[in-house]
C-alpha cells in the first residue's frame, strides 16, 4: 500500500492508441526521424514500430517487454504528458515479435 494508501488496483488500465508497423524505411525518412537524436538511430531499410498508448507511464513497460523480446533498436520513447510512445527499429522479423511483446504487455494489463 505505501505512503498514498493505494494499490496496484488502483492504477489506471492502458489502452491502446496506436500500433503501426512501417517495413523498410527510406533515406529520407530515416533522417526525419533520427533529425534529434543521440542515441539509438533508424537506419534505411529497417522497419519501424510505433505505438501509443495511454497513460504515459506504460511506455516504460511496453518498451522493456518489447526489447526482452527480440533483436531491436529502441529509437525513442516518451512518457511525457496524456499519451506515451515507442518508437523501435530493426528486422521486420524482430520488430513483428517486439510488437506482439509490447501489445501482450499492455493487454495484460488491460485484462487484470
Amino acid at each position: 500500500m505505501g505512503e498514498l494508501g493505494a494499490s496496484e488496483k488502483d492504477a489506471l488500465k492502458p489502452e491502446i492508441l496506436a500500433s503501426k508497423i512501417v517495413k523498410r524505411i527510406d533515406n529520407y525518412h530515416a533522417l526525419l526521424i533520427n533529425r534529434n537524436k543521440s542515441g539509438s538511430m533508424i537506419l534505411p531499410s529497417e522497419s519501424l514500430f510505433v505505438l501509443e498508448m495511454q497513460p504515459a507511464a506504460y511506455a516504460i513497460l511496453a518498451t522493456n517487454e518489447a526489447e526482452k523480446a527480440a533483436n531491436i533498436k529502441v529509437v525513442d520513447y516518451r512518457m511525457m504528458g496524456a499519451t506515451g510512445r515507442v518508437y523501435l527499429s530493426g528486422e521486420e522479423s524482430n520488430i513483428r515479435a517486439a510488437a506482439r511483446a509490447a501489445e501482450q504487455a499492455l493487454e495484460m494489463r488491460m485484462a487484470a
